[in-house]
């Protein structure tokens, strides 16, 4: 499948690149590495932590931390993410533990983790379900800057949100990698398996994008990881980045994977510069194909295609 991209591009883009936190468990050797090459991209704002499953202790806080300093020595902002589902007094722990700390701003990812904040700033991570100003007024009363918006929204419902944010907040929409849909107290990876949750063996280590699972007629369909349910396609929304930007969005996500991340992250970059030859190609991770997600407010599941507001088909 070909994703076509427009021809012509702006001098300039104005919007921030963001690295979403790394939903996948890789070995500790690995994220080091990894979060060693972002230092060097040119990304302006990096989320660490661990949101999907509080037992992935290949990285402990002190190590998050440490990664954190290192990219901010090296000029980025840093974001500690705490995790979505919080269930047990170990999950408690791992979200204070993070909301206490103050090197670095916090992304909270549940109303648990904003109560936490006591009205310090921070950033409304997207699955707070922001999708309309009120939601957005609230949380910015009890001290959030800005909210990352969740995968569900179409681009009609990010305009109109947009237009009635409160005044010096920020948007944040993720444009690129397998898109968040589901928690569940259940480990899909571990039954996969045939394991229990709480004796899993530490099965996600063997998928670093997850475990691809089909339908009955060998279609994929979703992503496995973990307690997470993800998309089978590969969220691609650099082409719109034009178009949010007008609306008033001012940063945009890219999610990491175990291939294709940086790749993106240097593509959007020369787009913002005014390159016009930077996004000729998609770029995937291994075996996606590329979906245009929710933002055409059809099936998020295959790749939809795109009229501007001139009827141009893209």
């Amino acid at each position: 499948m070909t994703v076509r991209y427009p021809d012509s591009v702006p001098a300039a883009v104005p919007f921030r690149i963001t690295l979403g936190p790394l939903l996948y468990y890789w070995p500790r050797t690995t994220v080091f590495q990894f979060y060693a090459a972002v230092a060097d991209a040119p990304v302006d704002r990096v989320h660490l932590g661990e949101t999907v499953c509080t037992r992935r202790h290949e990285l402990r806080h002190a190590d998050w931390m440490e990664i954190g300093e290192m990219l901010r020595q090296a000029g980025k902002e840093v974001v500690l993410s705490t995790p979505v589902l919080v269930e047990s007094d170990s999950d408690i722990a791992v979200m204070r533990r993070v909301c206490e700390q103050e090197v670095f701003l916090v992304e909270a990812n549940d109303l648990g983790a904003v109560r936490c904040m006591g009205g310090r700033p921070f950033l409304g991570g997207p699955h707070l379900n922001v999708y309309h100003a009120e939601m957005f007024a609230w949380l910015v009363e009890l001290g959030a800057r800005g909210c990352a918006m969740p995968v569900e929204m179409d681009r009609t419902t990010l305009a109109a949100l947009a237009a009635a944010r409160p005044g010096g907040t920020s948007i944040e929409v993720m444009v690129w990698g397998r898109m968040p849909l589901a928690f569940s107290a259940r480990c899909f990876t571990a039954r996969h398996h045939r394991l229990r949750k709480d004796a899993c063996e530490f099965r996600c280590l063997d998928y670093p994008d997850g475990l691809v699972a089909d339908t009955g007629e060998g279609q994929a369909f979703f992503t496995l990881n973990g307690i997470q349910v993800q998309s089978a396609t590969c969220l691609d929304l650099c082409a719109e980045v034009p178009a949010m930007a007008e609306m008033g969005v001012d940063s945009v996500r890219v999610s990491p994977h175990a291939s294709g991340t940086l790749e993106v992250v240097a593509m959007l970059d020369a787009w913002r510069k005014g390159d016009r030859n930077a996004m000729r190609r998609g770029i995937m991770p291994a075996g996606a194909l590329p979906s245009n997600g929710y933002w055409t407010g059809q099936a998020g599941i295959r790749w939809q295609q795109v009229e501007d507001d001139a009827g141009v088909t893209a």
